[in-house]
């Protein structure tokens, strides 16, 4: 499933994921858990993700606090850092993803953060989500308390099951170009 979702989702037109990714951000905007959220959790896109950049400049722009996850090889998992500047304070993974630089970005406990953007390669209408295979988010979220999770995705990306395991959080809002959906 992921390999066929992520080839679906890289063979989409790059000016229609542009057109889309606007689309997204605009029902993002409309959405009330993302815009009263004092401090954002979000990530900055790679490859052909939903484009994150708008997103991320308007929760700047707004005075709110954002922050971004970093991997980190020991132990295996995401720090998460305040960002200020994008253009200054992001710097290229082993991976290419653009990552808070630790030099320039403090760190900050998931406990404080409001809503967090979940990345993910397919969701499905009962907020499973199926990731990209590292296991990431799937720790994180396990400590996301009380935070508002929201996915943004392109309409195909959502599937009609996700397996998903006992220890899994289900994302209760996707936002993609054509709907925003809540789950019950």
């Amino acid at each position: 499933m992921r390999l066929s979702v992520l080839a679906a989702r890289d063979a989409l037109p790059l000016r229609w994921r542009q057109s889309a990714s606007q689309r997204i951000t605009r029902r993002l905007a409309e959405v009330s858990e993302w815009t009263t959220a004092s401090t954002v959790l979000a990530y900055a896109s790679f490859g052909s993700e939903f484009d994150s950049t708008a997103v991320l400049a308007s929760v700047l722009t707004s005075g709110r606090r954002l922050v971004l996850p970093r991997v980190r090889r020991t132990p295996w998992s995401l720090s998460l850092h305040v960002v200020t500047v994008l253009d200054q304070d992001l710097v290229a993974s082993a991976w290419g993803i653009r990552e808070p630089d630790p030099d320039r970005c403090p760190v900050l406990d998931l406990r404080d953060v409001d809503c967090v953007l979940v990345p993910g390669v397919a969701f499905d209408a009962r907020g499973g989500r199926l990731g990209y295979g590292g296991g990431f988010y799937d720790r994180l979220l396990a400590g996301a308390g009380n935070a508002s999770l929201i996915a943004a995705a392109f309409s195909l990306q959502l599937v009609p099951s996700i397996p998903m395991a006992a220890h899994d959080r289900r994302v209760p809002l996707i936002v993609t170009e054509s709907a925003t959906i809540r789950i019950r």
